[in-house]
């Protein structure tokens, strides 16, 4: 087995150090200023429904820096896992070239999943549409109202990177629970799987973007897949 070890490789590289500094800022943000009378950073920064009236352009790209802030366990795995499988990448792909891959991979999953909860919503909106108006105009800002659930989280961007790693470095080993070892090809396959199923299935209760993630892994899947195409001697 072939390890990944380039050249001036850095533990803790600077576009990795300043995406975990951003999504620490936004959640500490999000602690102090999460509601405040009127003003909502998730209805304001996380993303929504095209149809939805809190939807943004800009939350395209602003929702993957929040996460719940009743749910740490949500940010801290994020962390952890972007900087376990990004670190590699930023140290082979290089800063200028992992940011981009990091934004588009989140800006795809978000593409993804709007097109997803467009679908889902549609029967939905067509019963909306037939109740009163009185009724419509509460339910409208009303934030139970499925229309505005908001959608937040680096999960579509961190399984771009999860992809890239297990296409650029298929051998590796990741160590399950820190002690069961498996090669990074059949983790992110098995990975892919479970998400495709979850996904299809979209079990009531269910509030796991499972097709953002699949968004975010398939870009990265096909980015690195097209900048290396010409370059398979690189692989590792």
């Amino acid at each position: 087995m072939t390890e990944f070890r380039p050249g001036g490789f850095r533990v803790l590289p600077l576009v990795i150090k300043n995406l975990l500094i951003i999504n620490g800022l936004f959640y500490l943000a999000q602690i102090i200023f999460g509601k405040t009378g009127s003003f909502s950073m998730e209805n304001l920064f996380a993303l929504h429904d095209v149809r939805s009236v809190y939807f943004r352009p800009h939350q395209i790209v602003s929702y993957m820096f929040l996460h719940s802030p009743r749910d740490f366990t949500h940010i801290l795995f994020n962390m952890f896992a972007l900087w376990m499988f990004g670190s590699a990448l930023e140290n082979y792909l290089g800063p200028k070239r992992f940011l981009f891959f990091y934004m588009i991979c989140g800006i795809g999953a978000a593409m993804l999943h709007l097109g997803v909860l467009y679908y889902e919503n549609t029967a939905m909106l067509d019963i909306f549409r037939t109740y009163p108006v009185e009724d419509q105009e509460q339910l409208l800002y009303n934030p139970s109202f499925k229309l505005n659930t908001p959608t937040l989280g680096a999960s579509g961007s961190v399984f771009g990177c999860l992809a890239a790693f297990g296409y650029l470095f298929p051998n590796s080993l990741i160590y399950l629970y820190f002690f069961i070892p498996i090669k990074a090809k059949w983790f992110v396959l098995f990975y892919g799987a479970i998400e495709f199923f979850l996904g299809v299935s979209n079990s009531a209760g269910d509030n796991v973007a499972h097709w953002a993630h699949l968004g975010g892994a398939l870009v990265g899947f096909l980015l690195v897949l097209y900048w290396n195409k010409t370059k398979r001697r690189r692989f590792y």
